[in-house]
Formats: structure tokens, C-alpha cells, sequence
């Protein structure tokens, strides 16, 4: 094994996870930055930290091999210190320890002074903002809360992040106007729970509240709303959402499921009722609202007779953008008490059924909108074609609108309008409106 290198630390962040996570790393590396650090994103560096993600089977098992990966790395000699951070470290540290000992420590979720201080580095309280984003510099995440003090059966990550807490709207302003300074155009608000937000420092909902100030902020074009839920929603959201053209008209609201039984023994403190109704105010108040919800499949009990209701009401709802996960068996949560009863593979069957479904739609929908004229920001040039959204997608997971690149150039975060010309089931075809 090689001697230890004594060239200058290199410390390389790798980012594994949610958009929380993406944030939660953005921040370290501006307390790096500020302590004169020589920190690099998910690149070479002699030092590596690892931040990872606990949130179900698949995500652990990346976060598990990752860390293993840079552990025989520091066994080779090709890497000198290894430290993992995150969900998974929150969640299992112990477990960690005695199974993969060559990493140098684990750190969980709240220990972010602790990690510096690991690195060399002080936590430096005065910082509000100073990110290294990692995202393309039009778009950047900004995260309002931390936590959850929803019950859900199925979800772990109170046992990771703690109970919800609000940051000061003051502070958000803030860190929106750092991000515009530095040409940041798109505000993505994320938590854990959006709906929420100021119940702890206001003693009420406070988005509302909080969009009227982030929307004075001077730069920003978009705002988009991430991980809102269904039970308690502030409906005084809505009005900004119609009124003011900087919100997306755009909603990212996970439902779960829709059969009475399964929602009660999920926790969801909801019904298919109230669900519909909540709906069918989100359509009347901003009629072009885009919806995005993401459904679990596969969870305990699930018989065919609920699973013929979710497909039956996602057929009749016609979201807009919808993703779907199988259920995971998940220690210490709630649900781990229940027989996890479903096969996998008719999980993933399930699954799939409903993607089918939910392809005919966003096809469907998708072909109403040809000849439109509609504006976009630009992501990327990937290949033949520059690659854009409409404010009604989110980045990575919604649809993306391709432009011929041998036609026109066109800036990286740069807003352009344009005439969809051809759709698929989940990208739009178009081309430049002078």
C-alpha cells in the first residue's frame, strides 16, 4: 500500500438520493468553500465524502455498494479518508460500523458541525446561501423545512430527519437573492411536507405567505412547488398560484393510493372522498394546473379489489405527470408490524399496469398540446437537441421539449418560446417562435 499523499487535500462529495440530499451536499461544500477547502462534486479527490440515501430497499442498496466501493478504494491506496453522511448513516450507523469499519466515521443527518470539524473545517453559523449548487445554474433547489411530523405507516424518514422545522421566511429571502445574484432563474421549493411550512415558527400554514416574499425577488422567473400534502392543504396557495405569473402553475403532490382501506392503514389521515374533493378544487381554482402525484403499489393488504380501484381512479383523474413505486418493507416504521403479503412480482406487475395507463394519458394529453405556443427554459444540448421544459415540468422527472439543434442556437438557461410541433408519450417536439 502506498505511503499517504501529501499534496493538498482534495475533498470529493458524492451525492446519492433526493433533491434534500442534492441541498444537504450544496451545503456542505459552501462551509468547505468558506473554510479555503478544495472541494469538488462527485469528481476525483483524495479525500471522499459519501451522502447518503436510507430511503427504500434500492436506494440503501446503491448507498451500501457505494460505500463499500470507496472503502476498497481507500484499501488500494487510490483514495486516503473515507466519511459517510446522510439518511442511510442516520438510520443504521451502528450497523455500518461493525460491517464496512475502513470508513473513517459516520455521520448522521444533524451532525454537520461534527463532519467539518472531521475535515478540518468550522461550521460557520453566519453562512445563509452559500452554496456550491450542483445543479445547471438556471434551476436550483431550495429546501424551506426539514423534517416530518406526518405518521405515514410506510416512511422512514422521520426516523432520519426528525421533526419538521421551518426555516424564517427572512432567511429563504435571503437565500433566494444569493441564487438569483449568481443567474439562478428557477426556484425549486422542496421539504419533506411544503404544506406545513410555518406551523412550528407562525403557529399557522405559512407558504403562502412565504411565495409572496420569494416572488419580489428580483432574477427569479419560476417558482415550483415540490412534495406537498394532501391532508390539510392551505388553499390560500392557490390564489398565489393563480395571480402571480412567477408560480408555476404546477403541483407535485404524492397521494399514495386511493382505497379507503389502504389509505387508513397507511396513516394518511385522508379517504378517497376528500381526496377527490381537494382535486376537484385544485382543477376549478387554477384550471391549467399541472399535477404531478406518485402512487405506492404492492403495500400490505393491498387485495386485487384495491388495486383495481388506485388503476380505476387513475384512469379517471388523468394527471398530468405520475410516477409509481412498489411498497417497501421498511424496519421500525408502522407498516413493518403488517405482513408484507404482495409478491414482488406482482408488485412490480402492478406497477407497470399503472405506468401503461398513465402513458395512454400523458400521450393523450401530450397531442392536444401540438401547435401550441408555449414558453420554455433550456436545461442542456443533449445530442441532436437542445433540451427545455415548460413550467409545467420539473427537472428529471417530468417531460422535456426537443428542439432541432441544426435549426437554432440556443442559450443554457436561457427562456425561449416555442410551437410544439410533434409530442410523444413523454417528450414534446418544437421549434423556435421569432
Amino acid at each position: 500500500m502506498r505511503t499517504k499523499s501529501v499534496k493538498k487535500n482534495k475533498i470529493n462529495v458524492v451525492t446519492l438520493g433526493c433533491s434534500k440530499n442534492v441541498y444537504d451536499s450544496e451545503v456542505l461544500m459552501g462551509q468547505l468553500k468558506a473554510n479555503n477547502k478544495d472541494v469538488v462534486h462527485e469528481q476525483e479527490g483524495n479525500i471522499v465524502v459519501i451522502n447518503t440515501c436510507g430511503f427504500i430497499d434500492n436506494a440503501k442498496e446503491e448507498s451500501v455498494n457505494t460505500i463499500l466501493d470507496y472503502a476498497q478504494k481507500k484499501e488500494a491506496g487510490i483514495v486516503d479518508k473515507v466519511f459517510v453522511t446522510g439518511c442511510l448513516s442516520e438510520r443504521y450507523k451502528p450497523d455500518l460500523q461493525k460491517e464496512i469499519p475502513n470508513v473513517d466515521q459516520y455521520f448522521g443527518t444533524t451532525e454537520l458541525p461534527a463532519l467539518l470539524k472531521a475535515l478540518g473545517a468550522d461550521y460557520k453559523h453566519e453562512l445563509i446561501g452559500e452554496r456550491l449548487t450542483t445543479t445547471p445554474k438556471n434551476y436550483a433547489y431550495l429546501k424551506i423545512a426539514e423534517g416530518c411530523d406526518r405518521p405515514c405507516s410506510f416512511c422512514a424518514i422521520p426516523l432520519m430527519r426528525g421533526k419538521h422545522k421551518s426555516k424564517p421566511i427572512e432567511n429563504l429571502v435571503i437565500e433566494a437573492e444569493k441564487l438569483a445574484a449568481k443567474g439562478v432563474k428557477e426556484l425549486i421549493l422542496i421539504a419533506q411536507d411544503l404544506t406545513y411550512y410555518g406551523l412550528d415558527l407562525y403557529k399557522k400554514r405559512n407558504l403562502a405567505e412565504l411565495l409572496k416574499n420569494l416572488v419580489k425577488v428580483d432574477g427569479i422567473e419560476w417558482i415550483r412547488l415540490h412534495y406537498a400534502f394532501p391532508t390539510g392543504f392551505p388553499m390560500d396557495v392557490l390564489e398565489i398560484m393563480k395571480a402571480e405569473p412567477k408560480i408555476c402553475n404546477y403541483l407535485d403532490i404524492p397521494l399514495q393510493h386511493i382505497s379507503d382501506a389502504i389509505l387508513k392503514s397507511m396513516r394518511r389521515g385522508t379517504t378517497m372522498e376528500k381526496t377527490n374533493k381537494l382535486l376537484k378544487s385544485f382543477r376549478a381554482t387554477v384550471p391549467e394546473m399541472a399535477i404531478r402525484t406518485t402512487l405506492i403499489v404492492g403495500y400490505p393488504g393491498e387485495t386485487e379489489e384495491d388495486f383495481n380501484t388506485l388503476k380505476q381512479w387513475v384512469t379517471d383523474m388523468r394527471f398530468e405527470r405520475l410516477g409509481c413505486f412498489t411498497y417497501s418493507h421498511e424496519e421500525n416504521t408502522h407498516a413493518f408490524n403488517l405482513t408484507d403479503d404482495v409478491p414482488q412480482e406482482i408488485k412490480q406487475q402492478r406497477a407497470n399496469e399503472i405506468m401503461d395507463i398513465q402513458s395512454q394519458i400523458s400521450w393523450e394529453l401530450n397531442q392536444q398540446k401540438i401547435g401550441s405556443i408555449v414558453k420554455i427554459v433550456v436545461d442542456r444540448k443533449e445530442g441532436d437537441y437542445f433540451v427545455g421544459r415548460t413550467e409545467f415540468d420539473s427537472p428529471d422527472v417530468d417531460n422535456e421539449v426537443l428542439i432541432n439543434a441544426k435549426d437554432v442556437y440556443l442559450k443554457t438557461g436561457e427562456y425561449t418560446t416555442v410551437e410544439i410541433i410533434d409530442a410523444a408519450d413523454f417528450d414534446l417536439y418544437a421549434k423556435v417562435v421569432n
